[in-house]
């Protein structure tokens, strides 16, 4: 064998692509910093940019210019009110607990900072002639790293009410508490779908897995309640409950100022970016264009971090577009909500796609005999629901309670006259009068009161009159 002859193999095996996790781990040095750099500014930029592009969206549907003063058009209001936030006064309560008091800001914000670590944003790319992939760590549990980046941040929540010294904080950091165990347990079942169907819970496998078919559509009840889950838990409008500020005042934040209370702002934006990246590789495809193959020109290069950020920009429209819509929920609604109707749904699902999954794996069933035979239950449920009979509720004669559990006047209800203050201030009167006249007679008769009516006569002055 002549020596070139043998260099073949050595040559086919250098050529053979890398997968993402050999790529990052033949990261040197310092392109490792450049992307933990990156990673760290994304959260902070994207809060100055979406802070004033929701002004200004929020003020064109309710039919205002909204800022436009500073910079042209306005668009420099973040940057004027970042400067501005760190020189206000800083206020601590004296009842505040003041360690955990400052340290509760840092916890909420160091997991949002982190969280887009395990994020694709692309394909493989060359960076100042390096090869790597547009993601800082790949990891095989990658799903579950993001969920408990999100779930520690809320300790940071949880520990600003109760360290304030003040009640509405402390209601607010409760409420935060049992929205986030609910919410977050109907976004595990929603991820559980996806897990499923990628047969992993890399974020890079999952981005792959979709080249087929994008899993907003193949798994839409996960990707309806991923939706809702995710606006529950950052604390977004309508299911800003924790910070309700017709009802707390500002809620967990109450009594925060300047810096920390801008920590917590960037956590909040922070937050809203990481869930929408989350969701844009878990039912979107990743950085993937539609209705074109991964050997395509447009899903190579640098192209598809410009998709990437065009899917998250459309979710993080939405989050603006549901405050500027629908009203608050009332926090029964909001438990009911996520209790009653997303864990169940969520349950069902996952107990349908594992059958589908073990179907088409074990037994020789096509897609379309079991959509069909999906149809044919789904239409039988319908009707058996239809055909119940309404459950008729018996006749009570307690009072009837609103939504908010205040008893609802009777209709015979009088107002009386008189308030039970009023009465005692008039009892008083009538006995200071009674004791003030008590010996005193008015020559032409008897004296009349400031309200008119004749003044009392007690009978120990009338007996002395006659003894005289």
């Amino acid at each position: 064998m002549s020596p070139a002859t043998s260099m073949v193999p050595f040559l086919a095996q250098a050529q053979e692509p890398m997968t993402r996790a050999e790529l990052l781990a033949d990261d040197p040095l310092w392109l490792i910093l450049l992307k933990a750099v990156v990673i760290l500014l994304i959260g902070p930029i994207m809060t100055v940019f979406l802070i004033v592009i929701e002004r200004k969206v929020l003020g064109r549907m309710q039919n205002r210019p909204g800022p436009n003063r500073v910079g042209p058009g306005g668009w420099l209001q973040s940057i004027a009110d970042a400067i501005k936030l760190p020189f206000k006064e800083q206020i601590v309560p004296d009842t505040a607990d003041r360690k955990i008091y400052f340290l509760a800001p840092v916890i909420t914000v160091v997991p949002a900072l982190i969280g887009l670590a395990a994020i694709p944003f692309g394909p493989e790319v060359t960076i100042f002639g390096e090869r790597t992939v547009l993601q800082l760590i790949e990891l095989p549990v990658s799903v579950l790293l993001i969920l408990a980046g999100a779930s520690v941040g809320v300790y940071g929540i949880v520990l600003a009410g109760w360290s304030s010294g003040s009640p509405y904080p402390l209601l607010g950091g409760l409420r935060s508490t049992a929205q986030v165990i609910s919410y977050e347990i109907a976004m595990g079942l929603s991820i559980v779908g996806v897990a499923l169907y990628a047969q992993s819970l890399s974020t890079g496998e999952i981005v792959d897995a979709q080249a087929n078919g994008w899993y907003f559509y193949l798994l839409l009840p996960s990707f309806v309640i991923y939706l809702i889950s995710m606006v529950g838990e950052t604390n977004r409008a309508p299911f800003d409950l924790p910070e309700a500020e017709s009802e707390l005042v500002g809620g967990f934040h109450t009594e925060y100022s300047s810096m920390k209370f801008a920590m917590f702002f960037l956590a909040e934006y922070t937050n809203m970016v990481i869930v929408s990246a989350f969701a844009t590789t878990l039912f979107l495809g990743g950085w993937m264009f539609p209705f074109v193959g991964l050997d395509s020109p447009l899903n190579q290069g640098w192209w598809p971090l410009l998709w990437f950020f065009g899917k998250m920009a459309l979710l993080l429209f939405g989050f603006i577009w549901l405050r500027g819509t629908l009203p608050r929920f009332r926090y029964d609604q909001f438990m009911k909500l996520g209790w009653k109707v997303l864990i169940p749904v969520g349950l069902l699902w996952v107990l349908v796609i594992s059958a589908i999954r073990a179907l088409r794996t074990d037994g020789n069933v096509s897609t379309g005999q079991i959509l069909i035979v999906g149809g044919i239950i789904i239409a039988v449920l319908v009707l058996l629901t239809l055909l119940l009979p309404e459950k008729e509720e018996p006749a009570k004669d307690e009072v009837p309670l609103t939504g908010s559990d205040y008893p609802i006047p009777p209709l015979d209800l009088t107002v009386p006259k008189l308030t039970p203050r009023q009465k005692a201030l008039r009892a008083k009167e009538k006995s200071r009068r009674a004791l003030g006249s008590e010996g005193t007679r008015d020559s032409d008769g008897p004296r009349e009161s400031p309200q008119g009516e004749p003044a009392s006569v007690s009978s120990g002055k009338e007996n002395a009159d006659g003894n005289v």
